[in-house]
Formats: structure tokens, C-alpha cells, sequence
């Protein structure tokens, strides 16, 4: 059983490293900008299921 905590201690730090070194050259700034575009666009993607589920409720057919 020692040999699949160690294992798991590994892989935990294994990713926990490999994380922060893809996130050592990320600015707070780029990231802030990927979560307003993020939000927009799913602001869009909602906008356009309600309107449709609109148009398909006022024509009388079930999604």
C-alpha cells in the first residue's frame, strides 16, 4: 500500500509543478482578459438559446 500513496504524493506534485511552471510566464492581465471575452461570448451563446427557444415556443414546436 506504501507504493500507491508515494505514487499518488508523486503525481500530485508532478502536476501541481508542472501548473506552476506553464503559469510562471501568465500575466494577471491576460488572464483578465480570456474571463471578459469568456463572459461575453457566453453572454452571446445564452442570448441566442433564449431567442430561439422563444421563436420555437411562439411557433408551437418543442425543442
Amino acid at each position: 500500500m506504501k507504493t500507491d500513496q508515494f505514487s499518488l504524493d508523486s503525481l500530485s506534485s508532478n502536476v501541481f509543478l508542472t501548473g506552476f511552471i506553464l503559469l510562471a510566464n501568465v500575466n494577471i492581465s491576460d488572464i483578465a482578459e480570456y474571463a471578459i471575452k469568456a463572459v461575453i461570448g457566453g453572454g452571446i451563446w445564452l442570448g441566442y438559446k433564449v431567442a430561439a427557444g422563444y421563436i420555437e415556443k411562439k411557433r408551437g414546436r418543442k425543442l
